[in-house]
């Protein structure tokens, strides 16, 4: 699949975000059948025996979605692969994905160059996350496709740069596919993504308040209840900058006003234990988006409403609009 395929492929220009613990088989079925691609870690299938059975349900799932919507077939799906030394599992997840033909893999924290050659052996594409420019530099010469810039404001692992800096200055030098993420929430903040100079946005935190994110209900409540001034950035955690919502922290027995400046558990950053430890467990993830999250929703439902917002911000802004 190349690049022109893939937009064609979708009906909003998305890519959910691989959220750990909360992106399952139902997440990432129910938005590729919306049309926008869906994305899950590859360490959230567990164990690594699972990773198989995994992709094969949601190849199913879509397929049967397509032969009965032909006028309406699903998008893409993807797999979060972690690059990081302490991930015991790379070889057999990526030898999976291979076996597979997974249409898009997501690779994350390290050098992609041997997922690059694989994935493209088979024709798949390869989206690499980044905050800063040094490591885009060596991501595009490893040879991906796409580079998602992970800007401030984002859930999970972010970036400190803003959108308005770093999508011109990558935009300024790189042929491939980019994907903004930071914040985004609505069909505006899409169109928005695309006006900086972005092909696609990159959009995670929203999905959370959907009946089929796999998260409990009082993180579902929390981001209902979380604004951009509830969500606190730090690597304490896992040992690498992320933001969190406030109130998990304090429930878990942190002050988040005087946090320690990082914690010790970088060593275990990209491992299996990492996606069922108390950090991701208890001490929730999400982006400054989350104040315009309003009520939880089925993911289909969600794309809806951001398709018609999108095509309301296009109208919007269209010439001799008033």
């Amino acid at each position: 699949m190349d690049k022109t395929a893939l937009l064609r492929r979708l009906r909003l220009p998305v890519v959910a975000s691989p959220m750990f613990i909360a992106s399952g088989i139902d997440l990432v079925v129910a938005q590729c059948k919306a049309g926008i691609v869906g994305s899950f870690p590859a360490l959230n299938a567990r164990p690594a025996d699972q990773l198989d059975r995994w992709i094969g349900r949601i190849e199913e799932a879509l397929a049967q979605h397509d032969s009965e919507h032909p006028q309406a077939p699903a998008a893409p799906h993807a797999v979060n692969l972690i690059l990081h030394k302490t991930n015991d599992r790379l070889e057999s997840d990526l030898a999976t994905c291979v076996r597979r033909k997974v249409p898009i893999v997501i690779t994350s924290v390290g050098n992609p160059a041997a997922v690059v050659d694989a994935v493209h052996g088979y024709g798949g594409l390869v989206f690499h996350d980044v905050i800063h420019q040094r490591h885009a530099r060596k991501a595009a010469q490893a040879g991906v496709d796409g580079l998602i810039l992970v800007c401030a404001g984002a859930g999970g692992h972010a970036g400190r740069l803003s959108p308005f800096a770093l999508v011109g200055e990558v935009r300024d030098w790189f042929q491939g596919l980019i994907l903004l993420g930071g914040a985004i929430t609505t069909g505006d903040h899409v169109l928005a993504a695309q006006a900086l100079g972005a092909d696609l946005a990159y959009m995670g935190t929203r999905f959370l308040a959907t009946p089929e994110a796999q998260v409990q209900a009082a993180y579902k409540e929390a981001v209902l209840a979380a604004s951009a001034e509830g969500i606190v950035y730090s690597d304490l955690f896992s040992g690498v900058h992320a933001n969190y919502l406030r109130s998990s922290i304090a429930a878990a027995g942190y002050d988040p006003d005087k946090l320690p400046a990082k914690g010790e558990h970088a060593e275990n950053f990209g491992s299996e234990s990492m996606a069922t430890s108390k950090v991701w467990r208890d001490i929730w993830s999400a982006g400054q988006g989350v104040g315009r999250i309003r009520e939880v929703l089925p993911a289909a439902d969600v794309v809806t409403e951001l398709r018609r917002d999108y095509a309301s911000a296009r109208q919007r802004l269209a010439p001799g609009h008033s």
